[in-house]
């Protein structure tokens, strides 16, 4: 039972709600019982429709990555994992291609090979087979 106060036109009301079965409400006002008929009021949902417009297709020029090489000088090839040096394929002064094998290593009982990441010149190789070697430690440099 709930009850509620209203203050109509000055004057107080008070109305406890007895009972309450499909849309008739048996309530006391001050005292006195009625059955009082309550209209639902059906809430219409309206979900906006979003309106996009079709955004333009790429140019076949557009939706290509253009691919160019390096604009550093130097560039310091850094070992992807920790591990060990198995061979290195290259001696400084030698020119090497984007690509190109530089050397081979065990990491995580794998071997794996170490690529150039660009056309040049290896100015210094700073590990030599059998060398064990952490994540980012530089391996070889290029310019």
């Amino acid at each position: 039972m709930k009850k509620f106060s209203f203050v109509i036109n000055g004057n107080n009301y008070e109305v406890d709600i007895l009972e309450f079965e499909d849309n008739i409400a048996h309530v006391e006002v001050n005292g006195t019982q009625y059955n009082v008929a309550v209209q639902k009021e059906l809430k219409i949902v309206k979900t906006p429709t979003l309106v996009r417009a079709e955004p333009p297709q790429p140019t076949r020029k557009e939706s290509k990555i253009p691919r160019t090489p390096s604009q550093t000088t130097n560039i310091a090839i850094k070992a992807p994992l920790p591990g060990t040096i198995i061979s290195v394929l290259v001696n400084p002064g030698q020119k090497v291609a984007m690509g190109e094998k530089l050397l081979t290593m065990e990491a995580m009982k794998m071997e794996n090979n170490v690529l150039s990441e660009k056309d040049g010149t290896v100015r210094a190789v700073n590990v030599k087979p059998g060398q064990k070697v952490a994540q980012n430690d530089v391996l070889v440099e290029i310019e």
